[in-house]
């Protein structure tokens, strides 16, 4: 198998940020005396093409001075800290604009915390924010986005409750900071009342909630969104269009997605490869492997990784065994693709689902990635369905190292040793499973109703309308026992499961 290698960021060289901090946090103007200097003072009009031309391997500091800096030129070398994620040297250039005065001055402090939590400090951005005199929304939106990137919703949304002035630009943040977090609950409710406040979605607000209806199955929003999007013109954007493609593929409408898919004026490599994968998911290999092959006629755009995921999943779902092991082969020698883990899983997958269970384990041997608990997964479903019980406690004992919390891996486990009558290892697992008060994940569906996304989880009665909706279950099971007592007696079978789950390991 070929070789993978990781690339790791190259690092970025500086002073320690201890001898460079006053008492207060804030880099000491001391530190602005390391900064490289050249025979030329800075200017903005010498900086600001460097700073648009600067990459992680292209520095601004090797050619200009901050010795004549001022609040034109600091923005411009700040934005280049960030993009650089180079703290270090973001806050020597801070310690001179301490220095030179030009630190109350309302772009410098902006571009500071933008810096800062490009940087990954967010605490001195936060320090900058709270000892602003006077912040405008750029500064109340940066914040926000620096809470919402880490993940920090409710530090996010307490800055956004406090600020005075929202804008679309804000309450975007919030959206996307949600559907960031997985909170995709979230990130409607915030669109929906991005609206009650009288702002209109832009495009990146519309971008920012169609994965989340993607995940909730939000079709009502999403077909409004669609609506919105063809009043306003926005479906000549690319972008949006790629989000209503994967919105209306997540959710069951494949037919929509490909009609407006075939309608986009143009396609990049992120909308050819939603739609092949959306094709893969609905079971239409076929069409998703002719796509892929008028994708590569066309020649416009080049597939990525993330195309080749979804081509192989389809290879996997129609047992197209030989293209499969074929398009995985031209993934490296024709487009220098390196194959990850997802494209691994998906050999394996293949080759499970065709009953080659040696050639899966001799292939996983020479990975050079280690295998994970979705390869492992497959290999158990492969060894059950074709009676491999040695295979099978392998892969279960695997699945087991690589998540041991998951208590549907052990009961697994004991299923594989019950099949191969290991009746001293079912007992150990069975133990294990009662010595951890492990319990299963219990399951939950969505439905939405009137644009309001309800979820159910199996065992809970929380919601004010659990009472009229068992009433209403009651009735439809009294109707159908008079066409199949066999219904009810499925049905009270199921119940009692539920209810011994709720008190005890499920088996």
């Amino acid at each position: 198998m070929r070789s993978w290698r990781a690339s790791a960021p190259a690092p970025v060289s500086g002073t320690s940020s201890a001898s460079t901090l006053t008492p207060c946090g804030y880099p000491s103007p001391r530190a602005a005396t390391s900064l490289p200097r050249s025979s030329t003072s800075a200017t903005p009009t010498a900086v600001s093409p460097t700073r648009r031309g600067c990459s992680p391997r292209r520095r601004p500091f090797p050619w200009i001075s901050c010795t004549g800096g001022d609040r034109f030129t600091y923005p411009f070398l700040l934005k280049a800290c960030g993009g650089l994620m180079a703290l270090d040297l973001g806050k020597q250039v801070h310690g001179h604009v301490v220095r030179s005065g030009c630190e109350s001055n309302a772009i410098v402090q902006n571009s500071l915390i933008e810096m800062y939590t490009r940087a990954g400090d967010l605490v001195l951005a936060r320090k900058v924010f709270d000892g602003m005199q006077e912040r405008d929304v750029v500064s109340w939106n940066t914040v926000i986005s620096a809470h919402a990137r880490l993940g920090q919703m409710r530090k996010a949304r307490a800055v956004f409750n406090s600020m005075p002035d929202k804008t679309v630009v804000s309450w975007t943040a919030l959206v996307s900071g949600y559907t960031a977090a997985g909170d995709f609950s979230g990130a409607v409710e915030a669109f929906r009342l991005m609206q009650m406040e009288g702002f209109e979605p832009d495009d990146v607000s519309i971008v920012a909630v169609l994965p989340a209806c993607a995940q909730l199955g939000a079709l009502e929003l999403g077909r409004w969104i669609y609506a919105y999007c063809n009043r306003h013109q926005m479906l000549r954007e690319t972008y949006v269009c790629n989000a209503l493609v994967e919105m209306y593929a997540k959710c069951g409408c494949i037919d929509q997605a490909l009609q407006l898919f075939n309608g986009m004026a143009e396609k990049d490599v992120i909308s050819w490869s939603t739609m092949v994968g959306g094709l893969a998911a609905h079971g239409r290999a076929q069409e998703a492997v002719q796509l892929f092959t008028e994708m590569e006629r066309q020649g416009t755009v080049k597939p990525n990784g993330i195309t080749f995921v979804g081509l192989l999943s389809a290879c996997s779902h129609a047992g197209l065994l030989d293209e499969g092991l074929d398009y995985f082969d031209r993934m490296n020698d024709v487009y220098g693709i390196e194959p990850g883990v997802e494209h691994y899983g998906c050999i394996v997958d293949l080759l499970c689902r065709s009953g080659q269970i040696q050639r899966t384990l001799d292939l996983i041997s020479d990975m050079p990635l280690p295998a994970d608990a979705k390869i492992w997964g497959s290999v158990l479903n492969a060894c059950r369905s074709h009676g491999d019980v040695d295979t099978a406690v392998l892969a279960a004992e695997r699945l087991v190292a690589l998540e041991p919390e998951d208590v549907g891996n052990l009961v697994m486990l004991a299923n594989v040793y019950a099949a191969a009558r290991r009746w001293s290892e079912v007992a150990n697992t069975r133990k294990a499973i009662r010595s951890r008060s492990m319990r299963k994940t219990p399951g939950c569906s969505l439905i939405e109703v009137d644009n309001v996304v309800q979820e159910f989880v199996a065992g809970e009665d929380l919601k004010p309308e659990f009472g009229g909706l068992s009433g209403v279950l009651d009735i439809l099971a009294s109707q159908l026992a008079d066409d199949d007592a066999n219904f009810i007696d499925s049905i009270c079978l199921v119940d009692a499961q539920m209810s011994a789950a709720a008190s005890a390991a499920d088996w």
